[in-house]
């Protein structure tokens, strides 16, 4: 498949879809301060990949696939881990957009079977509360 910038991408085999209250907001907030690229764009729909990270956007209606009553925060009970290979330049993007953190960026040790896996992350809600956990590895304890 072929993007509208004529760049080609594959789809991923998951690919949240998340609706959103403001699609305008929701779009400023992906692409100019994470940084996220448009992969091809529909009225009050875009599909966004940064890093080989996708996403989907759609605009909330009374059609869409609607389980529940939408309140904010949206997407209650998940977050989103998104592995970068640098995760310090969207860090400063959204320092300099002045825009809250959920949780500053802190070094992290999780349990596997044979090794702890490290991670420098932080969090963030984007403009309808969804929890999006960014990460990079730091290294890999007990091989």
């Amino acid at each position: 498949m072929v993007s509208t910038s004529g760049k080609p991408f594959e789809w991923n085999k998951l690919v949240p879809e998340l609706d959103v209250s403001n699609f305008e907001k929701s779009l400023k907030f992906y692409t100019e301060i994470l940084g996220f690229e448009i992969l091809f764009r529909r009225e009050r729909f875009v599909y966004l990949e940064l890093e080989k990270v996708q996403f989907m956007l759609e605009q909330m209606s009374d059609t869409g696939w609607v389980t529940a009553e939408r309140n904010y925060p949206l997407g209650r009970g998940i977050n989103f881990q998104i592995e970068l290979d640098d995760i310090e330049p969207l860090y400063k993007r959204l320092k300099a957009a002045d825009y809250p953190l959920f949780r500053d960026v802190k070094d992290v040790w999780y349990e596997t079977p044979d090794v702890d896996s490290g991670q420098r992350e932080f969090l963030v809600q984007d403009p309808d509360g969804y929890l999006l956990r960014f990460c990079q590895a730091i290294g890999i304890d007990g091989v």
